[in-house]
């Protein structure tokens, strides 16, 4: 069982698992009794930095010492109930505990998810379908490209909303979407009500800040070959609204793809982003390089990650303005995965930043995925490996590495 994830790939399988095809006339429904579907994974994510966020640190830290790591440890619990064939209850509760204690790591925070132990409830939802259309009410994952729960350290980032999928038209999903609260990763249970002015004036630090609607609809098409999407963003809660539009075509030796991102703020000058990225493969290598270009403002976006094409682990291209670029190689073999990566940033005044130097990121990602394995016990396990260096404009870079094995049940 998965528990629901709203994307554009899971509204077009949600919708198509129901809407059948072609078939011989259906018999009589039988009406079957409510079905209990559990499983769940168990996680240990460490993670260590040299100096964290802190640039000029009274103490200096290296990676690996004790003072600038953390190791945490979670329980992950997914319950999928069928109350009949088109209507369920989907939950997921963590449970965690972090194993250093009275650390002044500060990389992530100084504990994940800010306490040194904790749980909470990160899925809560009723999903139902009715011929071609699929209602999503509750605490869900949303990934949308530009407001998105990032899957990122010991749970992923998640949203309360109201979300409808229409898969009537061929190869069109019409999607649509009313978010009030959100939990950003690495928050623990602790929700942002966007809604709310005071939840806005102490996330903003504005005591002006207002809460409000926030919501999102869109269209896509994608028949293998041609694929594309448009969105409508209105946030009220970060002042702004959006319009993004994406669109790709796949040449067979080549997949090239752009797309253009106008970020409307209340009161400050609106964003412009243009991007474009090319893929290919070549033997067993996976390529892929990209361009962005973004103008007169940083872009808006609500989670850790943007859907910018020229977006890394750490750094999300929306939040720097100037010319981006980023190249990267990935391959697979025998259960193994691995990519590497490097990003080029420009940054000014107005950028996340608030500098004017440049930036870059290099990343090198391991996976094993040990199900092909004779070894019974761990056949159900993954182990990856994840290596980052960031500068972020700030005048100096941060090493990081991040080792999480899950054992999924």
């Amino acid at each position: 069982m998965k528990f629901t994830k709203l994307s554009l790939i899971a509204a077009l399988a949600v919708s198509a698992a129901v809407a059948g095809g072609d078939i011989a006339p259906a018999p009589a429904p039988v009406e079957e009794a409510p079905q209990t579907t559990i499983d769940g994974k168990l996680t240990g994510y460490y993670i260590t930095a040299d100096n964290g966020k802190d640039y000029s640190p009274t103490q200096s830290y290296d990676m690996f010492d004790k003072d600038w790591s953390q190791l945490g440890l979670a329980a992950t619990l997914d319950v999928n109930h069928k109350f009949t064939d088109n209507i369920a209850m989907n939950l997921s509760a963590i449970g965690y505990v972090n194993t250093n204690r009275d650390i002044p790591f500060d990389y992530i925070g100084e504990y994940f998810e800010g306490e040194p132990q904790g749980a909470f409830i990160n899925v809560a939802n009723i999903t139902a379908t009715f011929m071609d259309t699929t209602f999503i009410l509750g605490r869900q994952l949303l990934n949308t490209p530009m407001l998105a729960g990032f899957d990122w350290l010991l749970a992923p980032g998640s949203f309360e909303a109201y979300t409808v999928a229409n898969h009537s038209i061929e190869n069109v999903t019409l999607l649509g979407s009313y978010v009030r609260t959100w939990r950003p990763n690495n928050a623990g249970n602790n929700w942002i009500d966007f809604t709310s002015d005071s939840d806005m004036q102490a996330v903003t630090g504005d005591p002006l800040a207002e809460g409000g609607n926030n919501w999102t609809v869109s269209a896509a098409y994608d028949n293998e070959k041609l694929s594309g999407s448009i969105w409508y963003y209105n946030v009220d809660a970060m002042n702004y609204t959006q319009f993004y539009v994406d669109g790709g075509y796949d040449f067979d030796v080549a997949k090239l793809a752009a797309q253009y991102v106008y970020t409307d703020w209340d009161n400050e000058d609106a964003s412009n982003v243009i991007g474009v990225k090319a893929t290919a493969t070549l033997g067993s290598f996976n390529l892929m390089a990209a361009y962005t270009n973004i103008s007169d403002n940083v872009a808006g976006w609500v989670g850790v990650m943007d859907g910018l094409y020229t977006s890394s682990w750490n750094t999300a291209s929306g939040g720097s303005e100037g010319n981006n670029f980023k190249v990267k190689a990935a391959t697979e073999f025998a259960g193994l995965t691995a990519s590497a990566s490097y990003a080029y940033y420009e940054y000014d005044q107005n950028s996340i930043a608030g500098t004017e130097d440049d930036g870059y990121e290099v990343d090198v990602i391991l996976g094993y995925d040990f199900k092909s394995t004779d070894i019974v016990v761990i056949k159900d396990m993954d182990l990856n490996v994840v290596y980052t260096n960031t500068d972020y404009g700030l005048g100096g870079d941060t090493n990081a590495l991040e080792i999480y094995a899950n054992y999924k049940f």
